[in-house]
């Protein structure tokens, strides 16, 4: 019972941590059209600067390796930190791939990104350990306020992920609904009409690709803190794909969608099946579930595009009638 237990509420934190993914990703792309298919690259970034941040001085033929850094931050500094760095990397990749480039083109540049952020992580040792990645990262207040064993430790911290994940709701929702919010949709929509009315297009976009990425590495951060380690082998295409894969079953443009889609795809379909085994054949289950995620993708475009919780369609309407009669009202008082 106690490994039941402590399996669900593995299931619960990944489910928090995966929404807030879920909704940087939404920013990018549900809400202001951005094809970002280098997104798990941000995640990646808040994950290693948190996680060396938060760690202590890397020590000569030690066992965490070499990685720069090593300033022993508590938590929430650590995060914001993570949070940050992704912002200044997707300032960079927007400003390259946001100025001109669209539709494919852009999603082409981002996917030469996160290659060259993955191989130059991978090979430069000095970073972040290369290939092996860093390990050790501490567990926020657990030495110094809980003093739990790693199991005990679960439900604070799936309370510290809960508490995230509602800031992070809270800002993506109040992002949607503001008429920052509109001009995103609107630029979604039609990029000329948006630019004919006077926004800058660029603007715009860079500021929505920074605020998803703070997303993404807020959410990495919290990972690598969960795991205690991280390596090139967590981000890649496979993780990208799922992360796009929450957001359009989900329903791309709706927030609550992203808490759907976390909850099916990273969860329910890729988590909650990882100890499933076939007599005979152990390795089956693994192809097993990436077919069935596949599957329900395809199923999802081709009957439900929208995702199962479609974006709310947004009505602004100009009250003519009520306006014509105060004309007609005015123009009867300047005749009398």
């Amino acid at each position: 019972m106690g490994a039941i237990i402590y399996y669900l509420l593995t299931l619960a934190i990944f489910f928090a941590i995966y929404s807030i993914y879920a909704w940087g990703l939404n920013i990018h792309f549900g809400l202001t059209g951005i094809l970002d298919f280098t997104y798990i690259t941000f995640v990646a970034i808040g994950a290693y600067f948190a996680g060396v941040a938060a760690m202590g001085h890397a020590q000569p033929m030690g066992m965490g390796g070499e990685y720069i850094l090593g300033w022993n931050l508590p938590f929430p500094v650590s995060p914001v930190l993570g949070g940050i760095a992704a912002a200044i990397l997707a300032a960079l990749v927007g400003f390259v791939g946001l100025r001109r480039l669209r539709s494919d083109y852009l999603a082409i540049t981002t996917v030469a990104v996160g290659q060259i952020v993955w191989l130059v992580v991978g090979n430069q040792t000095s970073l972040f350990n290369g290939w092996d990645g860093i390990s050790g990262v501490p567990q926020p207040f657990n030495s110094s306020l809980f003093h739990l064993s790693y199991n005990q430790y679960q439900i604070p911290f799936l309370v510290i992920c809960l508490i995230v994940a509602f800031i992070a709701w809270r800002v993506a929702e109040s992002l949607t609904e503001s008429p920052y919010g509109r001009i995103l949709r609107a630029i979604r929509e039609d990029e000329a009409v948006a630019a004919a009315l006077g926004k800058d297009i660029f603007r715009y976009r860079m500021s929505a690709f920074i605020i998803g990425a703070i997303f993404a590495g807020v959410g990495g951060a919290l990972t690598v803190e969960y795991i205690g380690a991280f390596n090139p082998s967590g981000w890649g295409v496979l993780e990208t794909f799922i992360v796009w894969a929450a957001m359009l079953v989900g329903g791309q443009g709706n927030n609550r969608g992203m808490i759907l889609g976390a909850f099916l795809v990273p969860v329910l379909f890729t988590e909650a099946t990882r100890f499933i085994t076939i007599p005979g054949h152990p390795l089956l289950m693994e192809s097993i579930r990436g077919m069935a995620i596949g599957l329900l993708m395809v199923l999802v475009v081709r009957y439900r595009p929208q995702g199962v919780i479609p974006e709310r369609k947004r009505v602004y309407r100009l009250n003519l009638i009520s306006q014509e009669t105060e004309d007609s009202a005015h123009g009867h008082a300047v005749e009398g």
